[in-house]
């Protein structure tokens, strides 16, 4: 059984590879059905075997894999190799991730059915998966690194699909950029760990932990630097870029511009999350550095407070569950920072399925408003849309991790891992999560209310034609809507508060806070009893009347405070004037820096005295010798004596002394 076990992994990566070679180099020939049918055909293969692997995994106690399939190259004794680890941690993200890929692709037949691109997208969608699952499955950090970037070309791609627009452009090059920014960091971390430890795979670097642990190094001459904690900084540098944790957070909204299935993969499922999993799979690193974990704790608690507080200003309805994805991300992060690994992972399966599906819900919204995206400009849809509307409810609720859905246990479990934790930084991390449960409810609420209920505030004929989408559109909705539901109280005793991951991922017994939040709720039913006691199920509760009080009974409050707080509304509207900054700060200094190296390096060094100066030179030499150049023979002939003397004076006579 292993051995068929271990077959299947090689074809779990190239089935969606081959769906998107295909649908790329013969999409013209194969039409539009052909494209759609051979990628949803290789995403599923990978689907039902990924589902087959976790299932070994968990429920038949399948040992881990660490294998080598290819050695690309040895230099100097470093082996630069494709492999798999494929453990607990590896068989729950090919599932998460070839799931969601495969409704996202069933859901795209509908949303995309009528644009030029239609082969193109199915291409790139499933190349998508095939990085993906490429960057989750590997064993070492050069196939890491390469799933890290596949994913960000790809998502370049995708960000940028309707090409023909300056927004797009915009956006896909926003992206690009700041994921560089990230990347040289992780790149910079991946060669420190190939320094200090001599190899890139991930077993021989976590065995030699305990070898470099205490060493440091000089990065400013004469202050000493934990190698750990320059190590595991750099590193998750890269994660702040792919999980857009602030600063690096700015690509995330914008990259909205993308068709909405693309929206869907990359936030819930696919390239966000992959600093999260990175972070998590580099846990024995992470352990050793304190200083390190208080990093990651402070930036993830920053991006779910603030990146929440602009939920509220959006009226974008895509927007608005971009900037849920970013605080998500940050309570991802902050989990990550008090060592609660497992309730980090936890939150990013269960989010993946409920974010997947408030993606594709409101996608299901914006085609049948005629692709209209203000929230503004909607209101009533629920009895036009029934199973939008149901789905987007059931999204919504576990979003704000109402009690029973799944978002309730695996957000719950990070916020009491908090209040266990004494990292430095956890107070403050503390706060931010939990007043973070109220921003979230009353964002997503506000979001609901807008679309479904109240006045219809749309033009007559979007009106009179609105009606619930097509089956390929509503199916993915319902498939999503099932594990929002339950998947939390399946899995939240074993895999948050249980054993799952062990062998996966280290914690040290001075940062094990899951194992006191275990000791205190006693599984998914005991962290149900402790509902009436729970300040986030309150603050929840409150996000959501307020959100009913304020959009459904009285409008007018919203725009009252707008005014009274116009500055601070303004602040928002603007993101905290993020992009302003950078645009002055690093895109205004780099252009002043590349001005002033043309003007005084290249056009006045490189070009006026090096070029120029050596043209001129040899310009003004040539002139002299020319005037030698007479043509009459007495002369030539002259010239000649006159050197033999000169020879014979420097070389013959000094021979006779």
């Amino acid at each position: 059984m292993p051995e068929k076990i271990h077959s299947l992994y090689i074809w779990i990566v190239l089935a969606p590879l081959f769906g998107a070679i295909i649908a790329g180099l013969f999409g013209k020939k194969i039409g539009r059905s052909g494209a759609h049918w051979v990628t949803i055909l290789g995403v599923a293969v990978s689907c039902i075997m990924s589902l087959i692997v976790f299932k070994y995994m968990v429920l038949d106690g399948g040992k881990p894999f660490n294998g080598t399939v290819y050695t690309w190259l040895v230099s100097d004794g470093i082996r630069f190799e494709v492999g798999f680890m494929v453990d607990k941690l590896t068989a729950m993200m090919m599932a998460v991730v070839t799931f969601v890929s495969l409704m996202v692709h069933i859901y795209t037949i509908g949303y995309m059915h009528e644009d030029p691109g239609y082969q193109r997208f199915f291409s790139y969608i499933s190349l998508f998966t095939f990085s993906m699952l490429m960057l989750v499955m590997s064993n070492n950090f050069m196939q890491l690194f390469f799933g890290w970037e596949a994913v960000g070309v790809v998502s370049y791609l995708l960000i940028g699909f309707w090409y023909n627009r300056d927004t797009a452009i915009y956006a896909n090059l926003k992206a690009f950029l700041v994921n560089r920014v990230g990347d040289f960091g992780f790149l910079l971390g991946i060669g420190a760990v190939l320094m200090y430890f001599g190899s890139l795979d991930y077993a021989t670097v976590f065995a030699k932990t305990g070898e470099v642990s205490g060493k440091t190094m000089e990065i400013i001459p004469g202050n000493q630097w934990s190698v750990m904690t320059v190590i595991c900084i750099l590193l998750f540098i890269g994660a702040m870029g792919k999980s857009a944790q602030v600063p690096l957070h700015v690509w995330l909204p914008d990259s909205m511009e993308g068709p909405t299935p693309i929206s869907a993969l990359i936030h819930a499922a696919t390239m966000v999350t992959a600093g999260i999993f990175m972070v998590a799979r580099m846990s024995p690193l992470f352990e050793l550095s304190e200083t390190a974990l208080s990093f990651v704790l402070v930036i993830g608690s920053i991006t779910a407070l603030f990146m929440g507080l602009l939920g509220l200003v959006q009226n974008d309805i895509k927007r608005v569950v971009a900037y849920s994805t970013l605080s998500q991300l940050g309570y991802m992060t902050v989990a990550l920072g008090v060592s609660a690994y497992a309730a980090g992972i936890f939150h990013l399966m269960t989010h993946a399925f409920f974010k997947a599906l408030l993606f594709l819900g409101a996608g299901s919204v914006i085609i049948a408003m005629h692709h209209e995206q203000d929230m503004r400009k909607m209101g009533g849809l629920r009895k036009y849309m029934p199973i939008t509307w149901i789905t987007s409810l059931i999204g919504s609720l576990a979003l704000i991790g109402t009690p029973g859905f799944a978002g309730f246990f695996s957000k719950d479990s990070i916020i009491m891992a908090v209040g266990e934790s004494v990292i430095p930084g956890s107070g403050f991390a503390y706060f931010a999560v939990l007043l973070g449960v109220f921003i979230t409810a009353l964002y997503s609420f506000r979001m609901y209310f807008l679309v479904f209920h109240g006045k219809e505030r749309m033009d007559e004929h979007t009106r009179s034609h609105l009606h619930e989408t097509p089956w390929v559109v509503t199916v993915p909705l319902i498939m999503l809507a099932v594990p929002s539901v339950i998947i939390g109280f399946i899995f939240v005793g074993d895999m948050a508060l249980g054993n799952f991951f062990a062998g996966a991922i280290t914690v040290l017994p001075e940062h094990d806070v899951l194992a006191k939040v275990a000791a205190k709720t006693h599984g998914a039913v005991g962290m149900l009893l402790h509902v009436p006691a729970s300040a986030p199920f309150w603050l929840a509760a409150a996000g959501v009347g307020t959100a009913w009080f304020f959009y459904m009974k009285r409008p007018d409050i919203p725009a009252m405070i707008q005014q009274k707080l116009s500055f601070v509304h303004k602040v928002l509207d603007n993101k905290y004037y993020a992009d302003r900054f950078n645009e002055i700060v690093f895109a205004g200094g780099s252009r002043l820096l590349g001005r002033f190296l043309w003007q005084r390096g290249d056009v006045k060094l490189i070009d006026g005295l090096v070029i120029n100066g050596t043209a001129k030179s040899v310009a003004l030499f040539s002139g002299f010798v020319r005037h030698v150049q007479s043509g009459y023979l007495y002369h030539y002939a002259f010239a000649m004596i006159i050197g033999l003397l000169l020879l014979l004076g420097l070389f013959v006579l000094p021979l006779k002394n």
